[in-house]
């Protein structure tokens, strides 16, 4: 939202006012507190009227510092509010004098200057971050549209903008005018299912605006170099996050609104779906499975789409009798195969359904200011929205998923949830339009909460599309509804990558795209994409995504990178663990791992899955691609290739290859089992070990299906000699050295070949390897 009209002029009907002055400064409890006039105190007589802004500085925990706006303070405060789990007492350090005042809190700190024109400059370690220049705060008066407080923080040459939830537009957001606002447009516009009022810039800082409600974001924009954002009131507040290494900011960010839970070991498998309109059974269902079998392509979970309910009922929780007759004996037999089950759900209950009338009775819906059951015809016709402020309505509807998890059913799908009205009263009071947003939080709260009762911690996820700040603790999220093209295809990718860069950690996509039949190249490029991402779904909605049904080559592709995923679910589930313990994504942009390489700032095509693995998918059908690879010796997961980074390559793949680069210096740990996500990890693992310069060392850990650590592995190089030190239980552990094909002599185990790089299978009890590698040419 603009306020002004170029440089000079204001928008029509606009009056702008903004903090002249710090006219005092007070200590207030473990901060700060000013009273900034919007005109220079001269005299007794200019202190008369108003506006007088009232600004607070604190910390709620290290290295982060809230700032709160305020004109008038006495507004109910009806909420809802994003989640925080501050710090009880974090450490602050407070200074005023007649010159300045400042807070620090860590490394980060806010200067507010007195007896001169109103700023705040914050720095990191005494090294500018960003400020809230003269005129960057506002309280604006619009006549006919109402109050709004806006802040604006400045930009330096060459800072990019990232973040500000699962945004399908250009990874860096300068530029960009952003609306925190839910919406179901799909990925090819600029609304998003999952509005994060957070972003991050590559000069070591993110900005959490503290508001549910609709942030109006301004991002080199209105001022081209600043980001604004405003809300409309009388408040606004905001927390400076410090870093200055971005997965420091991310793992402040987490630890600020909640760290991803841990998902189960098997939903990192391959999940096939019914499709959305397509015709099915438990028949169709069955022979899918079957296919997918004697095609020796694994599969670890089942989804049905809408119509496992009868049409027009959405939602009852009844399996349409028709084509579902014995739905408890059919989820034993796809328990036997070994499969786990998963479930479409919405929040909303259709008029038609069984459900309705006892929902509308008992206020479980949400209602209209006059007390009437809110309805719509979008959608499932006369539906109402489930009012999950209302305790009993949230534990009515948990109670239907409770049946349901009883009968075998182990993950629903939690789709929907972004249109949300705002002319509607909450059972609790809140105010609509800030609980539009917050609504698909409490969702998916009430939904993830029932597994972790019924299943236990670890056990828990949902298949989300909407969400919004602190959501990431409810994985995993999806893309939505994308199209079936290669543009659609990176449009996801450019949406996956912003929404890790808020945090959230586990991410998925529709492989093939959603809307219409994939040409065959797309489906088999996408599969590649799918496969290498934390989850991957098969899933359409007019046609069928079994593999078969494209041509043979499609079954081979599926077969190879579901495999290949299996082998790497060690280094996967390690990276998992660090999503939930630290709030780093598993499905990194490279900005994450190389925040010193300026080339890093802008990619959006590729990305680091962990931080040892380069995913470069590829968008065309020729198998042409474009990549960039950081500097150093990187070798190809596939072929062992090894290729010199700190420049641009240019290859051309076929459909069972893709640019997939192990990190130098970094090492993987490989599964022994290609069929399934969970299996024991450390049983015969191989610890592939990326290109070492002479005198750096590297580890990695291998984790249990609880997230434990079990083995872990340090591997150093001293000139032509590499040693491997196994610490915990590895049964016939490996060492593989990628890029290296030969070594003259080895201890503690026996040296092979392989394409990828040389094998030497650990001696049984050893728990160390000594490697020799040849003399240079």
């Amino acid at each position: 939202m603009k306020f002004t009209d170029g440089n000079w002029l204001l928008q029509p009907g606009v009056v702008a006012h903004y903090p002249a002055e710090a006219h005092d400064a007070a200590v207030s409890g473990r901060g700060l507190v000013f009273h900034a006039p919007v005109r220079p105190i001269r005299h007794r007589g200019d202190t008369l009227q108003g506006p007088l802004l009232t600004i607070r500085i604190d910390t709620p925990m290290t290295d982060v510092i809230r700032v709160r706006i305020e004109h008038f303070s006495g507004a109910a405060d009806r909420g809802p509010h994003i989640p925080l789990f501050p710090e009880k007492k974090p450490k602050v350090q407070i200074k005023v004098t007649d010159k300045e005042a400042i807070l620090r809190s860590g490394g980060l700190s806010a200067h507010v200057g007195r007896g001169q024109a109103w700023g705040v400059a914050f720095k990191s370690e005494g090294r500018a971050l960003t400020g809230s220049p003269p005129r960057g705060m506002g309280y604006i008066e619009w006549a006919g549209r109402g109050n709004f407080v806006h802040e604006q923080l400045s930009l330096g040459v060459g800072e990019c903008v990232y973040g500000l939830g699962e945004r399908f537009t250009a990874l860096v957001k300068n530029g960009q005018v952003i609306e925190n606002w839910n919406k179901d447009g799909g990925t090819s516009s600029d609304q998003a299912y999952k509005s994060v009022p957070f972003y991050m810039t590559n000069r070591g800082y993110g900005v959490l605006v503290n508001e549910t409600g609709p942030v109006s974001f301004e991002v080199a924009t209105e001022k081209l170099g600043r980001v604004q954002f405003s809300i409309e009131g009388q408040s606004l507040e905001y927390f400076v996050i410090n870093g200055p290494d971005p997965k420091q900011i991310l793992s402040r960010l987490t630890a600020l609104t909640g760290r991803p839970a841990l998902p189960p070991a098997w939903s990192f498998g391959l999940w096939l779906t019914t499709s959305f309109t397509t015709s099915y059974d438990e028949k169709t269902a069955t022979g899918f499975i079957e296919g997918m079998k004697s095609r020796d392509l694994p599969l670890s979970v089942f989804h049905f789409d809408c119509f496992w309910m009868r049409e027009f009922d959405w939602c009852d929780f009844q399996w349409d009798s028709r084509v579902f007759p014995d739905p408890a004996g059919m989820l034993k037999r796809l328990h036997a195969r070994g499969l786990k089950v998963c479930l479409w759900i919405n929040p909303y209950i259709a008029q038609r359904s069984s459900l309705f009338d006892e929902a509308a009775r008992k206020g479980y819906l949400l209602r209209r200011p006059d007390g009437s059951v809110w309805q719509t015809d979008m959608w499932q016709p006369g539906m109402g929205i489930v009012d999950f402020t209302n305790p009993a309505a949230k534990a009515w509807f948990q109670g239907h998923l409770r049946r349901l998890s009883a009968m075998g059913v182990d993950a629903f799908k939690s789709d929907f949830g972004e249109r949300i009205p705002v002319d509607v009263a909450y059972f609790d009071g809140s105010d609509p339009v800030k609980m539009h947003n917050h609504y698909s939080v409490l969702y998916n709260e009430a939904v993830f909460g029932l597994l972790e009762e019924e299943r236990g911690k670890g056990e828990a996820l949902v298949f989300a599309r909407s969400s919004h700040a602190s959501g990431q603790r409810l994985p995993v999220h999806w893309g939505g509804d994308c199209q079936s093209t290669f543009e659609s295809m990176a449009e996801s990718l450019r949406g996956g990558l912003s929404l890790g860069l808020c945090g959230f950690g586990f991410w998925s996509h529709d492989i093939g795209g959603f809307e219409g039949t994939p040409p065959v190249a797309v489906y088999k490029r996408w599969i590649a994409f799918g496969l290498m991402s934390s989850h991957s779904r098969l899933h359409g909605s007019s046609s069928y995504r079994v593999p078969w049904n494209y041509d043979e080559e499609a079954c081979d592709v599926l077969r190879f990178f579901t495999k290949l995923k299996c082998r790497l679910m060690p280094y996967l589930y390690a990276k998992a663990v660090e999503a939930h313990e630290a709030g780093v994504p598993v499905m990194r942009a490279m900005i994450l791992e190389f925040a010193g390489d300026p080339a890093s700032d802008t990619l959006e095509r590729q990305y680091m899955l962990g931080d040892s693995l380069l995913v470069a998918p590829v968008f065309s059908e020729d198998g042409s691609v474009d990549y960039y690879l950081p500097g150093g010796h990187w070798t190809h997961l596939l072929t062992g290739e090894v290729q010199e980074g700190g420049r641009w390559h240019r290859a051309t793949h076929g459909f069972l290859g893709m640019p997939l680069f192990v990190r130098p210096g970094r090492v993987i740990a490989l599964g022994s089992v290609d069929d399934r996500p969970d299996y024991p990890f450390s049983d015969g693992v191989t610890f592939l070990v990326g290109a070492l310069a002479d005198g750096e060392g590297a580890s990695a850990a291998v984790p249990d299906l609880k997230g434990r650590t079990v083995a872990t592995v340090t591997v150093r190089r001293r000139g032509r000699l590499v040693e491997a030190r196994l610490d915990g239980a590895a049964k016939k552990w490996r060492l593989q050295l990628a890029g290296v094909h030969s070594v003259e002599s080895a201890e503690g185990g026996t040296a092979r070949a392989e394409a990828l790089g040389a094998v030497i299978d650990s001696s049984p009890g050893a728990d160390s390897v000594r490697v020799r590698l040849p003399s240079a040419p």
